[in-house]
């Protein structure tokens, strides 16, 4: 198969009027698509060290009721990468709060995200766009970087965790609710992991991370509670314009949206970038609480895996509701 046999394996087809375009920088040409490069000596190394991290982190996984999957678990020692560009797009003025954002597509690439520089996305009529690359999904053919062995260890060990939890032997949910799910649980398991070792250092930084990210979740909200009036009561490009000022009232939630979309354009990614992150972030902050709550992250993930396949936003809303409840006269 071709480097972009991956293409065209999806057939994205939408009847309303919708053109867009992605500008691929020239050095894909050059990207080797048959060949492997021959890492450095040192990044030899960290591929192996790395690949004997992710076979701790699945077994410790095992151990809290998390199945392991596929995903990550060979190195671009073994075999080829491949990399995936995510595009979301959502109705101009429009937010994602009561169903899925309106379009979702994937698109993998045979090479590393690092050899696949993407420069742009340019307009799309009527709709928000908002783009990502990655070289770790939850997928057999996600493999171990010289790219990812360089993040820190923290980052590791979550996405190994993130990714194992969404196989389909631990949740097979709707999109928009396993990533609400999954999110907070693969950073509760990281922090889980550290303690486990007795690694104060690590679950120092992990702690720290797991509460960073309730902050964003919780001036999310904040912030997307603000933004539907807004949307619905001024004219568009005024409306994107005072939500991207009213950002200013949620530093945490700003600092990562501005940096997850260097090189995009605000106006143009923003209904895409709250949909989106609404979806990771939605019951972050609920989810930890209830980790608070439970007698152990295993009772969590245990219950939290009872979800029902055609579970919607509004039975899993009562379900952790419920959970909370339980756990709450349990403890009482």
């Amino acid at each position: 198969m071709s480097c972009f046999g991956a293409l065209q394996a999806i057939q994205f087809r939408i009847s309303l009027r919708i053109g867009f375009a992605v500008a691929v920088a020239a050095g894909l040409s050059v990207s080797g698509c048959a060949r492997l490069i021959t890492p450095r000596i040192e990044d030899t190394v960290q591929l192996s060290h790395t690949a004997t991290l992710i076979e701790e982190v699945k077994s410790f996984g095992k151990s809290l009721g998390i199945e392991p999957s596929p995903a990550l678990s060979r190195t671009t020692q073994e075999t080829q990468p491949l990399s995936m560009l995510w595009l979301w797009m959502q109705r101009a003025g429009t937010l994602a709060l009561e169903g899925p954002i309106d379009v979702r597509l994937a698109i993998g690439f045979g090479t590393e995200k690092e050899r696949l520089k993407i420069e742009q996305v340019y307009r799309v009529d009527g709709y928000s766009v908002y783009y990502r690359q990655g070289n770790e999904f939850a997928d057999s053919r996600s493999v171990a970087t010289i790219g990812f062995a360089a993040e820190p260890l923290m980052r590791r060990v979550m996405v190994v965790l993130h990714e194992d939890l969404h196989g389909d032997a631990n949740f097979a949910l709707p999109w928009e609710i396993e990533e609400g799910l999954v999110t907070p649980l693969g950073y509760l398991a990281a922090v889980a992991f550290f303690q486990q070792k007795n690694d104060q250092p690590g679950s120092t930084n992990a702690l720290a991370s797991l509460n960073e990210e309730r902050r964003v979740s919780r001036e999310l909200n904040g912030l997307v509670a603000e933004a539907m009036p807004i949307f619905k009561t001024l004219p568009i490009d005024a409306a994107k314009e005072k939500v991207l000022q009213q950002m200013i009232h949620y530093p945490t939630y700003r600092r990562q949206f501005e940096r997850q979309i260097l090189g995009q354009h605000p106006p143009t990614v923003l209904e895409a970038k709250l949909s989106h992150d609404l979806t990771y972030y939605r019951y972050f902050d609920r989810i930890a609480a209830l980790a608070e709550q439970a007698a152990d992250l295993k009772t969590l993930i245990a219950d939290l895996k009872r979800l029902p396949a055609d579970a919607t936003l509004g039975s899993t809303e009562k379900y952790l509701s419920e959970l909370s409840s339980r756990y709450m006269a349990a403890a009482s």
